[in-house]
């Protein structure tokens, strides 16, 4: 990992991310892209699918394919401030981008036969509501359930970029299978949260700060529906760090911890992360990610 040392001032880009999740034999799973070496944004490491929010996510033809009511889905993400067809069009950008880098459809009653078609005719340069139009689907938004809202800091350790993050998290499909696209991700995985800690730490992936934290808070769950229904419950968190420098280094901060702004701890797992050895860790090493 190379730190980035510049400050961005320009206004954080509006993104949508899901955890993917399954129950496998050794317990829950996440799945694991590998973003092409050459990407402007966390070139080679290891990410959950997402991406940009497009205008079309939110426009009317789009919008006409969701399973929920739009003004469901906006008080579903708890950003009441925000606009109705803005927060809709998250859930969309959501399940476009994971559509479009892992090939899992979230669409009501679509199998794998219809999540190959789906991806056929977006090969030929359809566009993602093109595609819902013609194959007549039905987003299934309901599928998806907000679980954080990560923004990036103005000096982004790892990028160039500032995003504003909705994460989502949600159960693929059971008959559908997640891979990568070869063409903006180069590999990808499915690995139990400890798992995928214990590669990162052994260098073998790399895995940037907002994955590192939820795959800590992951561990904690034995099976997928755990993570899933109470996110249905609560107000997604919405993490911002804090960076410091100590000793001539990179710190991050997060909520609950004494640089925080905020005081009162939103997630499990350690409270900042140090970069040391190429790496960001937590100071006390690996088990503090479980602590």
């Amino acid at each position: 990992m190379e730190l980035n040392h510049q400050v961005v001032d320009t206004p954080p880009r509006a993104a949508a991310s899901v955890v993917l999740l399954r129950d496998g034999a050794a317990g829950l799973e996440v799945f694991l892209l590998k973003r092409h070496g050459m990407s402007d944004v966390l070139g080679g490491m290891y990410v959950f699918p997402g991406g940009k929010l497009d205008r079309e996510d939110a426009e009317e033809e789009t919008l006409k394919h969701l399973d929920m009511p739009v003004p469901a889905l906006h008080a579903a993400l708890g950003e009441p401030d925000l606009d109705e067809k803005e927060a809709a069009g998250f859930f969309v950008a959501a399940c476009r981008e994971t559509f479009e880098e892992s090939g899992v459809l979230f669409a009501r009653g679509a199998d794998a036969a219809q999540a190959a078609a789906a991806s056929a005719l977006s090969r030929q340069g359809l566009g993602f509501a093109e595609v819902l139009e013609q194959m007549d689907l039905t987003l299934a938004c309901s599928r998806i359930a907000p679980w954080a809202r990560w923004v990036t800091p103005r000096r982004p350790s790892l990028m160039t970029k500032r995003f504003d993050v909705r994460f989502f998290a949600a159960v693929v499909p059971r008959d559908q299978v997640a891979t990568h696209d070869n063409h903006e991700t180069t590999d990808s995985v499915w690995l139990t949260p400890r798992a995928a800690l214990e590669q990162y730490w052994a260098g073998e992936i790399g895995i940037a700060p907002p994955q590192l934290m939820s795959l800590a808070e992951l561990a904690r769950h034995a099976t997928a529906a755990e993570v899933v229904d109470p996110t249905r419950r609560h107000w997604p968190r919405i993490v911002e760090p804090a960076h410091f420098d100590m000793e001539e280094t990179r710190v991050l901060a997060y909520p609950g911890d004494e640089q925080h702004a905020v005081k009162e701890k939103v997630m499990p797992g350690p409270t900042r992360l140090i970069y040391r050895n190429q790496r960001f860790e937590p100071f006390g090493g690996f088990e503090e990610f479980f602590a």
